[in-house]
């Protein structure tokens, strides 16, 4: 059984589903005594939407009544010869509620702690006790006091976990809606949109807030904080309030200013710890911080920041979801212009400070804003990645969509970082012996696509106008636009087509350099590995159509699933020298895995089912150190494997496995292939697997 220690308040107990006893030994000697106290833990927690958040502790929502039962010795309680008083810890600080009957006035800013008629049986007495709407999120120390006019008997009768409360209309995080609560606070599966915004794809996430230990490593977070370590009751006040809470979690959820959940990695060896795209679940992450005394959990992405950092805020009873923005700006300086430079041949050209990944993942967190406005209520983009600080701490918001969408410069939290992310300007820039010789102004590039997961849906929701309210345009001048003619899968060829327009009176003689680079979708390219040019005329106002193709033997030994590739063409007039470029970025799909459950995908807790995993080499080479890797968190113990000294073109790979889950909610079943000949694993799948009781 774990022990985990919380501000001065050691805890091991186990709170039974339906009622948690507390024996207090002793006679009674003529005084009324406590003998057993009975937390109503399955009602209470059917009532208050918090069934499976813990095993150890009553967790109950701010500004809704819970109830607790008192059972007496011998004797019974006196209303009127003994003052009965419920004490409520927070850290040092305490709140003294004496207990009133129904027909008494209470203070309703405060704590309440009430009796109502039917309440009362001969030897025992139900209480209601109600927190503020706005009391601070946290686990709290509950005693009760007998006070006669001789003596004080006090007991410490256990503790209970106080969270936000999106069903109560005067909680800041309040959602009308029962649907979009059931999505973005119960819901323990999501879906992380990756790839490029003409090829992507939803990776399911397990958030696991109904696993076992993650509320408790939710708290822990709050509780190591450097706000908690520097002025503990401070920190406790502060947490009544989303917005404060939020830039805690954010922080704390990567580890470079405290002793923060993750450590980010974006390039180089994994070996020492696990790369990011092997993560498919939170409480995989936050059990493994817990159990190494808060050290942090080596590698994430700005996904795996994003997806633990929403499960915190869900645990906490703030509704958040995940949002992708594709082709997503890093403005290192500020100026919400994004510079990139370019060869006169194509080539992408590692000269500039700022970036722009393919796609990029953050939070977005629901709660009313007082300190801005009510115009600025709602979804509030918080970012757990480490790029700028914040104040002095790797944080980013809470920043208001709706300030994004209006451009309302000097909004708090991160403003011009967030806004510069979705709707910065590329300015390329063609460089030919260190002297600029051409330059393009995109005003469309960034942020051209914004994702979240649909309520109740596996379909993406599109959030772009939320965040973008203006439409770019292009200068005039000689147009060229580069597509890929349809999204490649491995084995496939890359078809490019370019289309130039000559809206001028007179012929041009063009030559069109393209160029094509591997890219990781959070930095500049690398070398070009494939490269071509060709000199064409074009008429006055006429439209020129070219088309390339990049044959499969041309990339094979460069290229694996799931990469990225960024396509350029500069055209330039051999008589103006005037230089126009054209850019696309693409992700190339892997072969698929399947995965198949026996009896379908729904799956009952603790019981075995068979999974049967495969996958068939549709490239047209053999494929040598084949490895075929399942895993899944709730669901397997460790890793499986199959191996091939050598796949030929059409060979399967096949593993068979038992799995059986053991807490309910949606798990993932996760599948890996990889081969020697490659230079990264060629195909990654996912499988929902939904597991009931019974």
């Amino acid at each position: 059984m774990v022990n985990l220690q919380f501000s001065g308040f050691a805890f091991s107990k186990s709170l039974d589903q339906h009622y948690t006893p507390f024996v207090f030994p002793g006679t009674d000697e003529g005084h009324c005594r406590l003998r057993l106290v009975n937390f109503e833990a399955h009602e209470n927690q059917t009532s208050h939407e918090t069934q499976g958040l813990s095993k150890k502790h009553l967790v109950v929502r701010r500004g809704k009544p819970f109830k607790v039962t008192l059972l007496f010795g011998s004797r019974s309680w006196s209303r009127y010869t003994e003052r009965l008083v419920l004490k409520v810890w927070l850290g040092n600080m305490s709140k003294r509620i004496p207990v009133q009957f129904s027909d008494e006035q209470s203070d309703p800013q405060g704590w309440s702690a009430k009796i109502y008629p039917g309440d009362r049986q001969p030897k025992s007495v139900t209480v209601h006790i109600c927190s503020p709407v706005l009391s601070s999120v946290g686990l709290y120390q509950l005693q009760v006091l007998i006070e006669a006019t001789q003596n004080t008997t006090s007991y410490a009768v256990g503790t209970f976990v106080l969270l936000c409360n999106p069903w109560l209309k005067e909680d800041p995080v309040y959602m009308p809606l029962d649907v979009q609560i059931q999505e973005y606070i119960k819901n323990d599966y999501g879906l992380v949109y990756m790839g490029t915004h003409l090829n992507n794809s939803g990776q399911p996430w397990s958030f696991g807030q109904y696993e076992p230990g993650v509320l408790e490593a939710c708290l822990q977070l709050l509780q190591v904080s450097p706000q908690h370590r520097r002025d503990k009751n401070k920190d406790y006040v502060l947490r009544a309030d989303p917005v404060y809470l939020s830039r805690v979690a954010c922080a704390m959820v990567n580890c470079e200013d405290d002793l923060g959940v993750l450590k980010g990695r974006w390039q180089g060896s994994y070996k020492d710890g696990v790369k990011p795209t092997e993560w498919s679940s939170s409480a995989d992450i936050l059990h493994r911080w817990v159990s190494t005394n808060c050290s942090p959990v080596r590698y994430g992405q700005c996904w795996v920041f994003a997806s633990v950092l929403c499960t915190v805020m869900r645990v906490l009873g703030i509704p958040s979801r995940l949002v992708t923005v594709f082709d997503a700006a890093h403005d290192s300086d500020g100026n919400m212009k994004i510079a990139e430079y370019y060869s006169s041949t194509g080539e992408k050209l590692n000269l500039s400070k700022d970036s722009i990944w393919n796609f990029h993942v953050w939070v977005e967190c629901w709660m009313r804003r007082p300190d801005l406005g009510a115009g600025f209520d709602g979804w509030q983009v918080v970012d757990p990645t480490p790029q700028e600080k914040s104040a002095g701490t790797y944080c980013c918001g809470p920043c208001p969509v709706a300030a994004i969408q209006q451009r309302c410069l000097g909004t708090p939290y991160d403003f011009a970082f967030i806004y510069a992310a979705v709707d910065a300007e590329v300015l390329r820039l063609i460089v030919r012996n260190g002297r600029v010789v051409g330059k393009t102004v995109d005003t469309e590039w960034v942020g051209r696509l914004i994702y979240t997961k649909s309520i109740d849906s596996d379909k993406p929701e599109n959030l772009t106008q939320t965040y973008k309210s203006k439409i770019g345009k292009m200068p005039p001048g000689l147009e060229v636009s580069l597509n890929i003619d349809e999204v490649p899968s491995l084995g496939d060829s890359i078809v490019i087509s370019v289309t130039v327009t000559n809206p001028s009176s007179g012929p041009r003689v063009l030559m069109a350099h393209l160029n094509a680079q591997l890219k990781e979708y959070n930095s500049n390219p690398q070398e070009s590995f494939w490269k071509t040019r060709r000199k064409v005329h074009i008429q006055p106002g006429g439209v020129l159509k070219l088309h390339h193709t990049i044959l499969p033997s041309e990339y094979e030994s460069v290229l694996a699933g799931d990469d990225i590739v960024n396509v350029a063409v500069v055209i330039k007039d051999v008589m103006t020298k005037e230089r126009v470029l054209a850019a696309q970025e693409i992700s190339m799909s892997a072969p698929p895995i399947t995965i198949q459950i026996e009896g379908g995908n729904g799956v009952q807790m603790k019981k075995e089912h068979t999974a049967r995993v495969s996958f068939i080499n549709t490239l047209t080479k053999a494929l040598s150190g084949a490895v075929l890797t399942i895993e899944g968190s709730g669901l397997l113990q460790g890793k499986h494997e199959a191996r091939l000294v050598l796949m030929q073109p059409g060979d399967k790979i096949e593993k068979t496995v038992s799995i059986m889950a053991t807490s309910p909610g949606t798990k993932l079943l996760m599948a890996t292939f990889s081969h020697s000949s490659s230079p990264g694993i060629v195909s990654r799948t996912f499988h929902k697997v939904s597991v009931v009781t019974g």
